[in-house]
């Protein structure tokens, strides 16, 4: 198909074969994180430093899927400071949802991955001052604020100035 009379609502293979590609670069950015605080720590923190990237990998996805998409992507609410639950849950998106050029699942995954690291990164400011238990509970109420109000700025921003693929 020619690039002139591709259409907007059917997807592009290359831009979804890119994002893609970029999505699990992304998310391999989180365990070399981990790697990287663990030689930075002394060694009786080594295990704690990398329970903690790897645990923010379950809980941002948790939160994001319930709540987070929805709060950074939703229909503006509040004055459009942060976005509704209208997509709580990712209700309404499927397979053949699109978001610009890229179906909407990935792009949520995309933007999930920024997500995790965002919240593993975190961990290196608490190194060797943090119990894990404490991180459990962190991590959670964190990811849940930075996705409706942090997310909403710096992840769109990120994609749309970047990525070029967003519409």
């Amino acid at each position: 198909m020619p690039l002139a009379a591709a259409s907007v609502d059917t997807g592009d293979t290359g831009d979804t074969a890119w994002l893609l590609a970029a999505t699990a670069v992304v998310l391999l950015m989180t365990p070399g994180l981990a790697l990287f605080y663990d030689g930075m720590v002394r060694t009786k923190s080594v295990l704690n430093m990398l329970m903690m990237s790897f645990v923010s990998i379950a809980l941002v996805t948790v939160v994001w899927l319930a709540c987070g998409y929805s709060l950074a992507f939703g229909d503006d609410a509040f004055g459009g400071l942060i976005g509704g639950l209208d997509l709580a849950g990712m209700s309404g998106l499927g397979p053949d949802s699109v978001q610009g050029t890229v179906p909407t699942l990935l792009f949520a995954t995309f933007q999930l991955t920024f997500a995790i690291i965002t919240a593993a990164l975190i961990s290196g400011a608490v190194a060797d001052r943090a119990k894990f238990g404490a991180w459990i509970v962190f991590v959670p109420v964190w990811a849940l604020g930075a996705d409706g109000l942090a997310a909403a700025v710096f992840l769109d921003t990120l994609a749309a100035g970047c990525t070029g693929l967003v519409g």
